[in-house]
């Protein structure tokens, strides 16, 4: 990643455990030290959350760090349970940036949400089983927009796929 590629996006599936918080972490400032600092959250349960949280702790090291929040739409967390809900609302209010993929639910709405996620991206940090999904569909369009992955998801031979 140069000086000029700054824009870490990551996606994820929901039932992600939090077994891989450490490891995300670590990514997340190996990367803010190699020039990131635009960090995007697609805002999901599970990884979404968990990496938008990572990147707040970075930014109370280091205060350039930008935290965008992309939701798919104003009601999205009417789905929420009270626990994720919760961390959604402590991220949206010390998010820099809100952007919405939509004003309301569509059936395309979370496609378009993880196209905002990865346009511009330099790089993608995923957590992705390899299923047909979401994530499986934002891994595919970043890697056909010559965006690396970096797969945190614990599967030898997905990160041999997947490989920096």
């Amino acid at each position: 990643m140069t000086s000029q590629h700054h824009i870490v996006a990551f996606t994820g599936h929901r039932t992600y455990d939090h077994n891989a918080d450490v490891q995300l972490w670590a990514e997340v400032e190996q990367l803010y030290n190699k020039g990131a600092r635009i960090f995007r959250s697609g805002m999901a349960e599970g990884f979404d959350l968990a990496a938008a949280e990572a990147v707040l702790h970075l930014r109370s090291q280091h205060e350039d760090v930008v935290l965008e929040a992309i939701i798919p739409w104003p009601g999205f967390i009417n789905h929420f349970g009270i626990i994720d809900r919760h961390r959604y609302d402590h991220i949206v209010r010390h998010a820099d940036i809100l952007r919405y993929a939509s004003d309301e639910y569509f059936s395309g709405v979370y496609r378009q949400r993880n196209d905002l996620l990865v346009d511009n991206a330099s790089i993608l940090v995923a957590w992705w089983n390899g299923s047909a999904s979401g994530t499986g569909y934002t891994v595919r369009r970043a890697r056909a927009s010559h965006i690396p992955v970096i797969n945190l998801y614990p599967s030898s031979q997905l990160r041999l796929s997947f490989n920096r």
